[in-house]
C-alpha cells in the first residue's frame, strides 16, 4: 500500500484548516499549531513554499497570517501535494546509477506519482470543507459552515 509522506499530509491539514477557518480573518500559524498539533518549524518552511507557489497569501500585520490565495474550489491536493514533493526532491539525494534503476524502477514510481497526482487533481479544498462540515466539525469561530445552497 502507498501512504502519502507524514510532511504531505500535514500540508494538507494546514491548507484545509485554512481554508476552512479563514473567514473573515487571515489564519495565523500559531493557530494551525494549536489545532492540527503541526510542528512549527515545520510548518512555516511549507507554509512560505505554498505562498511561493501561489496556493496561499500571506498577510503582513498584528492580524496577519496566511489566507487562500484562490477561492477553495480552485485548489486542488495534487496542488498541495507538488508543493509538498518539490521540498522533498531538494532533499532527496538518493538517486539510483544502476540501469534497473533509472531505467525501469524510477520511471515506473514516476508514472505511478502522475496517476495518483491526477487523481488527487480531483479532488478540491471545496470538497474536503463541505465534507468536514458534513462531519460537524466546527471551525475556530464555533460554527459548523454551511455549504448547501
Amino acid at each position: 500500500m502507498i501512504r502519502l509522506m507524514r510532511k504531505s499530509v500535514l500540508a494538507l491539514e494546514a491548507v484545509l484548516d485554512i481554508a476552512y477557518n479563514a473567514r473573515p480573518n487571515p489564519v495565523q500559524s500559531r493557530e494551525i499549531t494549536e489545532r492540527q498539533g503541526i510542528p512549527s518549524r515545520y510548518l512555516e518552511q511549507v507554509l512560505q513554499q505554498l505562498v511561493r507557489a501561489g496556493i496561499l497569501r500571506g498577510v503582513r500585520g498584528p492580524r496577519g497570517g496566511y489566507t487562500l490565495a484562490s477561492e477553495r474550489r480552485r485548489i486542488t491536493v495534487g496542488d498541495v501535494l507538488r508543493v509538498v514533493n518539490a521540498l522533498d526532491a531538494e532533499e532527496d539525494v538518493t538517486t539510483s546509477s544502476a540501469d534497473l534503476g533509472t531505467q525501469v524502477v524510477g520511471p515506473l514510481c514516476d508514472r505511478i506519482n502522475e496517476e495518483i497526482l491526477a487523481r488527487f487533481d480531483q479532488i478540491t479544498m471545496e470538497e474536503l470543507c463541505q465534507q468536514a462540515s458534513k462531519k460537524g466539525i466546527r471551525r475556530a469561530d464555533g460554527t459548523v459552515p454551511d455549504y448547501s445552497i
